[in-house]
C-alpha cells in the first residue's frame, strides 16, 4: 500500500490557528459507515448520536511544557522537545541543533536567551534528531519551571491560554501534544451525556514522536511506530467488557484511545488491564476488536492518524468525507473541527 494514497490537498486557510469558543461550538461531521451518509452538526449535538449504555473512552494524558531552550556547553543554540520518559531524569527527546552527538553536554536555559538552570548529556543517538538525554535533575519539575507549551508547527498564532491546548479532564502529565479529539468536550456536555445514560472512562497514552512526523516510507507497511507509554486500568477493562455484554457501544475519543483499547484487546470484544509501551500501527486491513465508534479530528496528509481512521471507516469513505470537509470549509488539525464515525 502506497503512502502517497493518503495524500490530499488542503487549502492553507483551513488549518485552524485558534480554538473555537466555547469548546463544543466546533462543527461535527457525522459519518455513517453503514451506508456512507454524511451529516453536518455542531459538537454540542453529540448526545443525539449516542445511545443509553454507550461508553466513551477518553485519553486523560496532560501535555507538559515540553519545549526547552538550550545551548551546547561549547557554543551554539539548541532546542529540546521532550517525547517519552524513561526515568525521572532520562528522556527520549528531539533535539534541534548542529552536531549534537553522544556525549554532548547541553545547558538548559530559563528562556530563549536566558541563563543556565540545569544540564543534560546525550547518552544515545537516533534517527532524524532523536536523542536520549540524561538530565542532572528530575525533568518534569524543570519543564514546569522553564518549558514552553509545544504547539504543532502548523499553528502560527500564539496561544493566549495554555489550558486551551489541554482537555478539561487532562490529568497525568507526559504528552508532547494534546489528544485533540477531547478538546471539544465541556463540563456541560459531560452532564448531558450522563443524563442520557452515556458514561465515560479514562485511559492514558502519552503522545510522542509519531504525532510530529508524516510517514516517510514509500510503502505504508515499511513504517515503524515509535513506542508510546499507555495504561488501561483494571476498572476500565471491567467497564469496557461490561458495556458489550449489556449491548452498548465502545466509543473511542481520539486515535490515541483507539490504540490503547486495541493494544489491550485479548479477543473480539474482550480487553485486559494494560500498562506498558505500545507500538501498534493501525492501517487499512487491520481488524478492529474493541472500538465500535470513533470521535476524531481531521488529520494531516500521510499521517498514521489518517491511516487509522481510513482503516476504521474504509479509505473510500474517508476520502469522500475529507473532500466534503474541504468543500464545506471545515477547520482542520489540532484546533479544528471533529468527526464522529459510527
Amino acid at each position: 500500500m502506497k503512502t502517497a494514497a493518503f495524500d490530499y490537498h488542503l487549502p492553507p486557510e483551513l488549518i485552524a490557528q485558534t480554538p473555537v469558543e466555547p469548546r463544543d461550538a466546533s462543527r461535527l461531521m457525522v459519518v455513517e459507515r453503514d451506508g456512507g451518509r454524511i451529516l453536518h452538526h455542531r459538537f454540542r449535538d453529540l448526545p443525539k448520536f449516542l445511545r443509553t449504555g454507550d461508553l466513551l473512552v477518553h485519553n486523560e494524558s496532560r501535555v507538559i511544557p515540553a519545549r526547552l531552550f538550550a545551548r551546547k556547553e561549547t557554543s551554539g543554540k539548541a532546542e529540546v522537545l521532550l517525547l517519552r520518559r524513561r526515568t525521572d531524569d532520562t528522556w527520549e527527546t528531539l533535539v534541534r541543533g548542529k552536531r549534537v552527538r553522544t556525549g554532548t553536554r547541553l545547558l538548559l536555559l530559563d528562556g530563549p536567551d536566558g541563563e543556565p538552570v540545569a544540564q543534560a548529556r546525550v547518552v544515545e543517538e537516533g534517527e532524524r534528531g532523536l536523542r536520549v538525554l540524561h538530565f542532572d535533575r528530575a525533568v518534569l519539575p524543570l519543564a514546569e519551571r522553564v518549558g514552553v507549551m509545544p504547539l504543532p508547527p502548523y499553528i502560527h498564532v500564539p496561544l493566549t491560554d495554555a489550558e486551551r491546548y489541554q482537555t478539561v479532564y487532562a490529568h497525568t502529565p507526559g504528552s508532547a501534544a494534546a489528544p485533540t479529539a477531547g478538546l471539544h468536550f465541556t463540563p456541560r456536555l459531560f452532564r448531558e451525556l450522563r443524563e442520557r445514560g452515556v458514561n465515560s472512562v479514562f485511559v492514558t497514552l502519552h503522545v510522542g514522536l509519531d504525532t510530529f512526523r508524516p510517514v516517510s516510507e514509500e510503502n505504508v507497511e515499511e513504517h515503524r511506530m515509535h513506542t508510546e507509554y499507555c495504561t488501561l486500568p483494571p476498572a476500565v477493562a471491567e467497564e469496557v467488557n461490561r458495556t458489550w455484554q449489556a449491548g452498548g457501544r465502545v466509543v473511542a475519543v481520539g486515535t490515541t484511545s483507539v490504540r490503547v483499547l486495541e493494544s489491550a484487546a485479548t479477543d473480539f470484544h474482550v480487553v485486559r488491564p494494560f500498562d506498558g509501551a505500545t507500538d501498534l500501527f493501525i492501517y487499512p486491513g487491520y481488524r478492529f476488536r474493541v472500538v465500535d465508534a470513533l470521535i476524531t479530528n481531521f488529520h494531516l496528509p500521510r499521517s498514521t492518524l489518517l491511516m487509522l481512521v481510513s482503516a476504521f471507516a474504509g479509505k473510500e469513505l474517508i476520502d469522500r468525507a475529507y473532500a466534503e470537509a474541504v468543500r464545506k470549509r471545515y477547520r482542520f488539525y489540532s484546533f479544528g473541527d471533529a468527526m464522529l464515525l459510527v
